[in-house]
This record gives structure tokens, C-alpha cells and sequence, in this order.
């Protein structure tokens, strides 16, 4: 079926001003200042965005769609996301990733759960691995994994300067990353090192040293957490710093910089606004832990809160709202080449969100041209919801 989003006003993530956009299935199949349906037409539904901002779905490059955790034992294993979890957060493009446990958690769990996440209505790629070095694949080599299986776009999310990590040494790293660059390479994909930052002395001591010795570039990383971590050196120097927007109170207390302040910081720094994403980490744990490293509690990071720092940011910092969106918009769409997404141009899919004017609130989402949530109500649920 056709449809006709009209009136609205769109960030593309750049401005556009005023437009009318036709989607054509999943696509978008036109955008025009002003379309109008003919008389004894097949039929088309009009979306009437005249109070709303139109902005691309939003891509949350770090997610833990089968549940995570187990930091406090088996109980504390965090549950699967469902549907909804994602869709009311204006979520349309997701990538799953393992954590801690790639034991209970599997590579066969991950694209199972990202193939069920597809079907249900929204788009899904993945990491291959979890924290541990030597990588676990699906095939026994990073490179195969990336090159021959269509979901997995990098390796990820891989612990460094964390006392959860396997102790890898910077040749381990090297080597990982290495390959997986490769593997993108002659498949067309980004091939990108997710990597989890801990809060160890050693910080990105081990990227520093790879990009410095090696013919490796610093994009070949995407280290997430940055906001527990030194941030703007590395973004200085060019690399991608990924933002978490799922915190609590004590994590900002320990130092934590809460995302929407993370992002006015890097800006008026002068890094360049293309190398900040952020990510939820949703359905992640987040456990406590004392000065000796004993579990001391945890709670669970939810895909909604990727908006609510972007709104944060251009509501409390004052950040551009074209500058806000990039970073879950054409940011990572760009980072991990998905050539498909992250902007609202003729021929990418149609995965759009419409904002409310006074409130910058979700009303309407968009995912392949399937009305997924309406009046901020879930329209589509997951299979089990």
C-alpha cells in the first residue's frame, strides 16, 4: 500500500523544510514539497504530520536482544527484548550483540533472535563474538563469519580495560581486528571491533598502540561506554566514540557523563560531528560492583533511553537538532555501512519517525514502511507481547 506523509516538517537529518514524502512499500519512493492524491486513485493512506517534525528511525548499534547479564549468578540474567521495547523508543534498525556470557548466550541464540526480531517488522544485524578472546564464531573464523553470513557485520562487543574481559594481550586485539577488517572488505561490509570499554588504567591504551604500529585505521574501532572513559582524545584523533545512554544514579555519581552532556562537550571541542553515535546498550545489564570488584547489585539498560538523550541534548545542552539526530541517524548508519538507512532520501528504506513540534516527543514510527507505533501506542506487537 501506498502512503503519503504530508505537511510534516523534515530533518533529514539535514533540514529540509517543509515536505511531503510517498512511501512505496518499504521504500521511500519520493519527496516533494507538495503531492497531492488524484482523483480515483488506488487507494493511499495520508499521514498528516502538520504539527510533527519528520526524522529518519533511529539506529541503536548496541543491543542485547537476547538478554544479558549474569554478573550476580544465573538469576540475574537479564530477559530477551521484546518488540516494543524497541519500536516506542522510535527504534527501527537494530544491532545485537552477546556481553559477559557467551555460554547460556550463543551466536545461534543471537541470529535467532535477530532473524524473529525481522519478522515481527524491524531491520536487524549483529556482532559475532561476546567478551572473550580467542573470538567464538559461528564458522571458526571471524572472517568467514562476516563474509558468508548475510546478519553479522563486525565482531563484538570484545571486553578491554575490564576485570570481565579474558586478559587479552594488544596482539590478540590486532589480530581480531585484523581479520575482521578483511572480512569487510571483500564483503562489502563495515568489518568494524565493537569493543566494551571498561574502566581499567590501561583506558585505549591497546587501540592507541594497534593504529600506531600497525596499518590498521582508527575507525576499524567502535569502542561504546565512552562517556565512562577518556573520550576526547581518541575522537581527536579521528576515531568513533559511541556514547551509552542507559545510566542510573550512581554510575553519573562515579563519574559517568550523562550522553546529551557528552555530546555538547565533544562539539564545542571541535570534534567532528560524524565520529559520535550513541547506543542504549538495551537489555544489558548494568551491574554494581565494590571497590574489589565483588557484585554488588545490577539493573537493566532500555532502548528508550537512546531518544531521551538525543532530546535531552537539544532541550538541556542546546545542541542543533540536525546534530542531535546524526548520532542515531546517518552516524551509524554510516559508521557500519548500512547504505540503506540513517536518511531520508529517495530509495532508502522507509523507516521514519514523526516528532511532536512542542514536545520533541514519539508519536509516530515508521519501520519499512509499516506504521509500527501511533499517537506514541503500540500499533504492531511482538509476537509474545
Amino acid at each position: 500500500m501506498l502512503k503519503i506523509i504530508k505537511n510534516g516538517e523534515v530533518y533529514a537529518p539535514h533540514y529540509l523544510g517543509k515536505k511531503d514524502i510517498l512511501i512505496i512499500g518499504d521504500k521511500i519512493g519520493f519527496i516533494s514539497d507538495n503531492l497531492n492524491v488524484p482523483d480515483n486513485f488506488v487507494d493511499i493512506e495520508v499521514i498528516d504530520a502538520t504539527n510533527s517534525y519528520v526524522v529518519p528511525g533511529f539506529i541503536d548499534s548496541h543491543v542485547h536482544i537476547c538478554g544479558g547479564g549474569g554478573e550476580g549468578s544465573y538469576k540475574t540474567r537479564t530477559p530477551e527484548i521484546q518488540l516494543t521495547d524497541i519500536t516506542l523508543g522510535g527504534v527501527t534498525t537494530v544491532v545485537g550483540v552477546l556481553g559477559t556470557d557467551g555460554t547460556t548466550r550463543s551466536m545461534g541464540n543471537l541470529i535467532a533472535k535477530s532473524r524473529a526480531l525481522e519478522e515481527e517488522g524491524i531491520s536487524t544485524y549483529i556482532y559475532t563474538g561476546s567478551y572473550q578472546v580467542p573470538i567464538r564464531t559461528i564458522t571458526g573464523s571471524i572472517q568467514d563469519d562476516i563474509i558468508l553470513i548475510d546478519k553479522i557485520i563486525g565482531v563484538g562487543e570484545v571486553a578491554m580495560s575490564d576485570h570481565r574481559s579474558s586478559q587479552p594481550t594488544v596482539e590478540d586485539f590486532a589480530k581480531l581486528t585484523a581479520e575482521a577488517r578483511v572480512g569487510g572488505i571483500l564483503s562489502g561490509k563495515a568489518g568494524v571491533v565493537n569493543i566494551h570499554m571498561g574502566d581499567g588504567k590501561r583506558e585505549l591504551d591497546f587501540i592507541e598502540e594497534i593504529v600506531k604500529e600497525t596499518e590498521i585505521p582508527i575507525t576499524q574501532f567502535l569502542p561504546t561506554h565512552m562517556n565512562r572513559n577518556k573520550s576526547l582524545k581518541h575522537a581527536k584523533n579521528g576515531g568513533i566514540v559511541d556514547f551509552t545512554t542507559s545510566t542510573n544514579k550512581k554510575f553519573l555519581e562515579e563519574g559517568e557523563t550523562k550522553c546529551s552532556k557528552a555530546l555538547k562537550i565533544l562539539l564545542d571541542e571541535g570534534v567532528d560531528q560524524r565520529n559520535i553515535t550513541f547506543s542504549s546498550d538495551g537489555q544489558g545489564s548494568m551491574p554494581e560492583f565494590d571497590e574489589k570488584g565483588n557484585y554488588i547489585g545490577i539493573g537493566v539498560g532500555k532502548v528508550t533511553s537512546l531518544y531521551g538523550e538525543v532530546r535531552d541534548a537539544i532541550l538541556d545542552e542546546k545542541v542543533p537538532m540536525e546534530k542531535a539526530l546524526r548520532v542515531v541517524t546517518s552516524n551509524p548508519a554510516d559508521a557500519l555501512k548500512l547504505s540503506s538507512k540513517g536518511y531520508i532520501e529517495k530509495g532508502r528504506d522507509a523507516d521514519i519517525v514523526l516528532l511532536d513540534k512542542n514536545t520533541l516527543g514519539i508519536d509516530t514510527v515508521i519501520a519499512l514502511g509499516k506504521i509500527m507505533v501511533a499517537g506514541n501506542k503500540p500499533i504492531v506487537r511482538g509476537t509474545f507481547e
